[in-house]
């Protein structure tokens, strides 16, 4: 049985989720900017919750909101969240996102997403797991052009893709109107390839921040800025 993930200020229980909980999830969380203005935040195919709890413990946001297609995770998210201390701030819908697209009318300050991305023509036996890790099932398209029509006038959408995808999905969301505001390319280490891309979208174009996060100085010898990022949430930092 897989064991509960106990943050600082939160546990996660996880053994009925496909996708536990890994780094992209929590940097993601950490990274995204978060200020005094965001009254509404959706977290788009919350998986364990986990995304959707850090932004309920950074902010003070009235409606914290997720979304999650599996029936399995979307309980498991919402026994998460009732078992935390912003219980009556968070709430989970059991639908896909382009279901949710068509039948919400409200609008969201921040939108956060941390999509499935292996595009490769394999699959595996376990279907709840490709689900969870296949883009087929929200395809960068979607995620952007349902983003555009949730976000409010001034709201932004924070997602976290491979490195290799970033061109493509800068490309896609200009398509739509969204612009990157901030870009953080993110490396295991100082000598490894770019991994991953964190990306931050708003409606206007403006200069954008572009910066590099090192995961690890070695193996398990986490870099200042990283602990920086995260020591908020994880017990050992």
């Amino acid at each position: 049985m897989t064991k509960p993930f106990t943050f600082k200020c939160f546990t996660i229980h996880q053994d009925q989720c496909a996708m536990k909980i890994g780094t992209d999830g929590v940097l993601l969380g950490a990274w995204v900017p978060i200020n005094d203005s965001i009254t509404s935040i959706l977290d788009i195919g919350t998986g364990t919750g986990v995304i959707a709890l850090m932004a309920a413990q950074r902010s003070d946001a009235k409606i914290i909101d997720a979304l999650e297609i599996d029936a399995d995770a979307y309980e498991q998210a919402v026994e998460n969240f009732e078992a935390s201390s912003w219980g009556d701030r968070l709430f989970c819908y059991h639908a896909s996102f382009q279901e949710f697209m068509e039948e919400i009318d409200d609008k969201y300050d921040l939108l956060i997403s941390n999509p499935p991305f292996y595009t490769e023509d394999y699959k595996t036996a376990d279907h709840k797991r490709d689900v969870a890790r296949f883009e087929d099932a929200l395809p960068f398209e979607h995620l952007l052009v349902g983003s555009e029509k949730l976000l409010s006038g001034k709201g932004q959408l924070a997602i976290i893709i491979p490195y290799k995808e970033e061109e493509r999905v800068i490309s896609i969301a200009e398509q739509v109107l969204l612009f990157p505001e901030k870009i953080t390319r993110v490396k295991g280490t100082k000598d490894s390839e770019t991994k991953r891309s964190l990306l931050l979208f708003g409606r206007e174009k403006r200069s954008v921040e572009v910066d590099e996060l090192i995961i690890e100085n070695s193996r398990n010898q986490y870099t200042s800025k990283y602990i920086d990022l995260t020591k908020d949430f994880y017990l050992k930092m």
